[in-house]
């Protein structure tokens, strides 16, 4: 009997150790979670080095990787010939144009100027993809391809050119440098460190300065749904499928860019 209060004895001073401990546990918690609040998200990032801010110390692209003859958007680069209604094939001539330019994919669609220090960091990034096997454009002037040709355009058909051009695809992510810290970090990432979400497309120009792509002849038979859709747009420019992928009613010719003119 002489024993039975020491252990209750114990067991309370054990209670009143957690106690004490506890509230400690919960403000080492409470630490990283308070030097998070105010960091800058990875929109915010987005936003400030697109508008080249003032909050900025700096903003680069970080390159993590790269694939080359990446082919961009399928664009119909002549007007539209109508051969409707005919039994016999038609010469026609084409008028072709089309120009690429340095474009850049952010989350918001944003193209960097190159005044900018986004645009320079692209800028610097593209010439490290120069080589003397791809020559690229780097900055955000447009490079041309413009020519006159005559091809022939089936029996009951619309025929008109498709272009879709040659790309350097590198992706990576955004790193901005703010000029004041926020809480104790000056350094954020969008969309994070090691992302390839961010695209910079670097149009390839081929050695007599031309837009490096593929070029094709396009006929649609007349009276299709996909033959309507063009000449109930008024012949204006639309989304269109890719070479060879326009079905039964289109038939595609690949034109080698090495028969076209140098603009």
């Amino acid at each position: 009997m002489t024993h039975t209060p020491r252990p209750r004895s114990h067991r309370g001073k054990k209670k009143r150790i957690t106690l004490v401990l506890a509230p400690v546990a919960a403000l080492a918690v409470a630490v990283p979670l308070m030097s998070q609040a105010g960091a800058a998200t990875p929109s915010e990032v987005t936003a400030d080095c697109a508008a080249d801010s003032d909050k900025l110390a700096n903003c680069e692209f970080v390159d993590v990787q790269f694939k080359q003859n990446s082919l961009g958007p399928n664009q119909r680069v002549s007007t539209v010939s109508d051969n409707c209604g005919s039994t016999s094939t038609a010469s026609k001539t084409f008028n072709v144009s089309t120009s690429v330019t340095r474009t850049i994919q952010l989350e918001d669609g944003y193209t960097a100027a190159a005044d900018t220090k986004l645009g320079s960091s692209f800028f610097e990034i593209g010439i490290k993809f120069n080589s003397t096997e791809f020559n690229i454009t780097r900055d955000d002037k447009a490079t041309g391809l413009q020519f006159s040709r005559t091809d022939t355009v089936k029996a009951d058909s619309v025929a008109f050119f498709m272009w879709s051009a040659k790309r350097t695809d590198v992706s990576g992510f955004l790193k901005a440098t703010y000029k004041d810290e926020q809480n104790g970090q000056t350094v954020f990432f969008s969309p994070g460190e090691g992302a390839t979400s961010v695209h910079v497309f670097y149009p390839q120009i081929l050695k007599n300065g031309t837009p490096d792509g593929r070029l094709w002849l396009r006929n649609v038979t007349c009276g299709t749904p996909e033959a309507d859709g063009i000449q109930n747009s008024a012949k204006s420019l639309r989304a269109e499928p890719g070479f060879g992928e326009g079905g039964g009613n289109v038939t595609d010719v690949e034109i080698p860019l090495s028969e076209v003119p140098a603009s």
